[in-house]
């Protein structure tokens, strides 16, 4: 038999070699055929449709008892014979409890609703399924999603200049090839080329750093400076996958208990309230005033505070959505000037969500950032602590999809920036096309660059058009015999209060619906259009809303009017007290 030079050893390879070890290997293979789980077998007799009498007799005689394991490899022998004793018993004679159900999983999620996705988009989806297998079946012809911000899905096309520069990103080699020019523009090919060149190996399908590109959060936080007039810094940025993944990150650092509170606006978008109930926290509420246009009054903030402080929750930060979201105003830069120096004075974390930044259609409101006007106040990082939300899911560009965004932290200790930046590399990094297409956002085309004035004509016929329809809708709305409806002077929706008679509300709790949805649903039936009752926002108790976007395209949005107008005329008369 071979042996080792130096040892005198039998060498494996000699051994597996030799004629008596492979008879050995043999049989010691069928030894753990012989002596296999029988539980195993039986499972694989059942898998392939051959689980009979015949199976499991053939089981019985090749095992002496379910508790025997499998031999580990190199076994020489059979396993125990103290284990020798039983049946093998039938699979489905073993009791199973499922390990998750309803009564076992998380609470908190139990606790969490998002009503942008509730339950009239599941019956929405429902009946989009019924319309495809039976179009003749319903009232109408198509479902019209009013129900959440989603340009794209409604028929806006997406820029130009962005999509060529991610189609090139995307697909690096284009770059390299002279039909390019003629299929791409110059100034779009120019800005592939410095985006690809900044990632290493030009691997745009790669992990980047947790906090994104260190190239595109400068390229952002030139663009926050430009817009601002104050200095930014790409330290200070965090790319995410929309601005929603941000909002959960700075809830986890911040709740620790059901003690720890976040004052948010009412009505508020529900990722807040979601985000909140998901990480154990406590919404504090402020009203925001429907009789003043949604205005968001100090004394309120203040009121919510301290009645929140006296029963014992610690409330750490102040959430505010402006433009606002759903109800569409637009904060004057007084107005934020009192909210910053509220949250300075009562050591608040102020989270802004400034998504809907280029959403403004009244033409004596405009856009301030919140960083803006504390710089302007002479407030420093020492001074406050602010984080900015902004993404691209919103604005004119309407990518919903391509899920990018950011946050701009401000006023935090290096050590809570540590922790951070922690939470954010659990996740890796947010998706590459995002956090291009963010930059991009940041810094679009600009005088003289061969893409500037089709861009200029893209984002300003879609944003003329957003203001058009926003008037036709809430002028409209405001027609209806029983409905107000405020201005929507930015953002993309309009948040109409439901005045309806006592017959109406009635006939929803019999039927143990809240009236707005009970509303929602009866308009959904009949029509097709798809809303948001206004309980999933939170209003104040008593009143009645649905939330509904303007962003069927301009040519539609008369057709929508109308199919909305002669469902609530229906409606009010079958309910007329």
């Amino acid at each position: 038999m071979g042996r080792s030079q130096k040892s005198g050893t039998r060498t494996v390879g000699n051994e597996l070699g030799h004629p008596h070890f492979r008879a050995k290997s043999r049989r010691e293979e069928t030894t753990r055929r012989r002596h296999a789980n029988p539980l195993l077998l039986q499972l694989l007799y059942t898998s392939i449709g051959a689980h009979k009498s015949s199976s499991q007799t053939t089981v019985e005689k090749a095992t002496t008892g379910a508790s025997q394991v499998t031999p580990a490899v190199g076994s020489t022998g059979p396993a125990s014979p103290g284990a020798s004793t039983g049946l093998v018993r039938h699979l489905s004679a073993i009791p199973w409890t499922p390990p998750v159900t309803i009564d076992t999983i998380n609470p908190k999620v139990l606790k969490t609703e998002y009503a942008v996705r509730g339950e009239i988009v599941a019956r929405a989806q429902l009946l989009q399924q019924e319309l495809a297998s039976k179009p003749a079946s319903l009232p109408f012809t198509e479902v019209i999603s009013l129900n959440i911000g989603n340009p794209q899905s409604l028929g806006q096309q997406p820029i130009t200049f962005f999509r060529e520069v991610l189609a090139l990103c995307d697909y690096p080699a284009l770059l390299d090839k002279t039909e390019s020019h003629a299929l791409f523009s110059a100034d779009a090919i120019a800005r592939a080329y410095k985006i690809v060149d900044s990632i290493p190996l030009r691997a745009t399908g790669a992990y980047s750093h947790s906090q994104g590109i260190k190239s595109l959060r400068e390229e952002i936080a030139a663009g926050i400076a430009a817009r601002d007039g104050y200095p930014a810094n790409a330290d200070d940025i965090f790319l995410t996958d929309g601005a929603s993944p941000g909002v959960h990150m700075m809830m986890q650092m911040l709740i620790s208990s059901e003690q720890d509170g976040v004052l948010c606006p009412i009505p508020q978008y529900p990722l807040y309230s979601a985000s909140i109930a998901l990480h154990g926290g406590t919404l504090v509420p402020y009203y925001l005033d429907e009789s003043s246009g949604w205005g968001l009054e100090i004394h309120e903030l203040k009121q919510q505070l301290d009645a929140a402080r006296a029963a014992g929750t610690r409330v750490r930060a102040l959430v505010v959505i402006n433009p606002g979201n759903p109800t569409g105003q637009v904060l004057t830069e007084e107005n934020q000037k009192q909210i910053v120096q509220f949250c300075r004075d009562e050591g608040l974390l102020l989270l802004a969500d400034e998504v809907y930044q280029e959403n403004i259609y009244k033409e004596t409101k405009s856009f301030h950032s919140f960083k803006k006007v504390a710089r302007s106040m002479g407030l420093t990082d020492k001074d406050l602590s602010l984080v900015s939300y902004h993404s691209v899911s919103k604005g004119y560009y309407g990518e919903c999809g391509k899920r990018g965004g950011y946050m701009e932290v401000t006023g935090l200790s290096t050590e809570v920036r540590e922790q951070l930046y922690k939470v954010a590399s659990v996740n890796l990094c947010s998706n590459i096309t995002g956090q291009i297409l963010m930059s991009l956002v940041m810094n679009p085309p600009k005088p003289g660059d061969e893409s500037y004035d089709n861009f200029v004509k893209e984002r300003d016929g879609i944003l003329s058009s957003l203001a058009r329809r926003a008037k036709m809708l809430t002028e409209a709305l405001n027609n209806l015999e029983g409905i107000t409806c405020n201005e929507s002077e930015g953002a993309m929706y309009a948040f109409p209060c439901l005045h309806l008679p006592e017959r109406a509300v009635k006939a929803a709790g019999a039927v143990q619906m809240v009236p707005d949805v009970f509303y929602a649903r009866r308009l959904l039936d009949a029509t097709g259009i798809v809303v948001v009752p206004g309980s999933g926002f939170g209003q104040v108790p008593g009143t009645f809303h649905f939330r509904a976007t303007i962003l069927p395209q301009e040519g539609k949005m008369p057709d929508v009017i109308a199919k909305l107008t002669e469902f609530h005329q229906r409606f009010m008369e079958e309910f007329r007290d």
